[in-house]
């Protein structure tokens, strides 16, 4: 009796999951869903939950609501305004805005969104890259081109119910065929740039050193005429002090310049000088009445 019952009962909940299963659908937040009825949309579900349908008449489909990458397989070649080829490396960065309009659109497929998006962002940069130059499109605009890129490829896209969020350049450069002559102009306008700033260099470099030398020959002038005006200054005073003393005692100024003329005269044992015995020179060597 109670195998029968826990029968039933086990059979009676796989009848009731059934019906649940046929009557109730689950949205993660992480999805849209669209509820059909007899193949007409019928509702957009956005809030994620436990949602009710009727069995055979309501069928679901689930689309993806996160931001989606669309990344080129290959890079592409673009025309600059300049008629140089560029190859260019880039992704898309998208989410499903209109889930009713994406659906009808593109049916719902993500491969045809794809071919979409790609159309309209190679459109779009092939008319930016052909309205600048490379150095433009290399280094110089390359945010602006990006930010414009993004505006138009998003017009276009919200057409099928999609919403561009951003478009972003993984690579830019030249084709091997024609980068090794775009790097010899380059080295070729480095170097020139460089001889142009070492000769600049160099001309700066005369006209410092002339002006530090103008200014050292006017200092040295302005020193050795400072020295030559201290020492006539130095030797008017040394004169008037000379004389001064040579009027307060002039015999004993007379015999301090004869001591300092004979040491003068016999500096060295190895002078020599001859003069008369009486000469005037010997007068302080001889005694106190005249004699050696």
């Amino acid at each position: 009796m109670r195998d029968k019952l826990s029968v039933l009962v086990s059979g009676a909940l796989l009848i009731l999951l059934a019906l649940a299963s046929m009557v109730l659908f689950v949205v993660d937040q992480r999805q849209y869903a669209i509820v059909f009825e007899f193949g007409e949309v019928k509702e957009i579900v956005k809030e994620p939950g436990l949602k009710f349908k009727w069995p055979i008449i309501h069928n679901v489909r689930y689309f993806d609501r996160r931001i989606l990458t669309m990344d080129t397989s290959d890079p592409k070649r673009f025309l600059t305004s300049e008629k140089q080829n560029v190859i260019v490396d880039y992704f898309v960065k998208w989410r499903i805005a209109d889930p009713k309009l994406y659906y009808q659109a593109v049916a719902g497929d993500e491969a045809r969104a794809i071919i979409r998006l790609n159309q309209a962002v190679d459109a779009g940069l092939r008319e930016e890259f052909g309205r600048r130059t490379v150095q433009e499109v290399i280094s110089g605009e390359r945010d602006v081109i990006m930010r414009q890129m993004s505006e138009r490829a998003d017009k276009d896209a919200r057409s099928i119910g999609v919403e561009i969020v951003d478009v972003r350049l993984k690579r830019v450069e030249y084709p091997d065929e024609v980068s090794g002559n775009v790097y010899s102009r380059m080295k070729a306008e480095r170097t020139r740039v460089a001889n142009e700033r070492r000769s600049r260099g160099a001309a700066d470099a005369e006209k410092i050193k002339a002006d530090a030398d103008r200014q050292r020959d006017v200092i040295v002038a302005e020193a050795m005429r400072e020295a030559q005006q201290i020492k006539g200054e130095g030797d008017a005073k040394a004169a008037a002090i000379y004389g001064e003393a040579y009027g307060l005692d002039p015999e004993f100024y007379a015999f301090y310049r004869s001591l300092e003329a004979y040491r003068a005269s016999f500096a060295s044992k190895d002078d020599i000088i001859v003069v008369a015995p009486d000469a005037d020179f010997f007068k302080y060597l001889k005694g106190p009445q005249g004699k050696r």
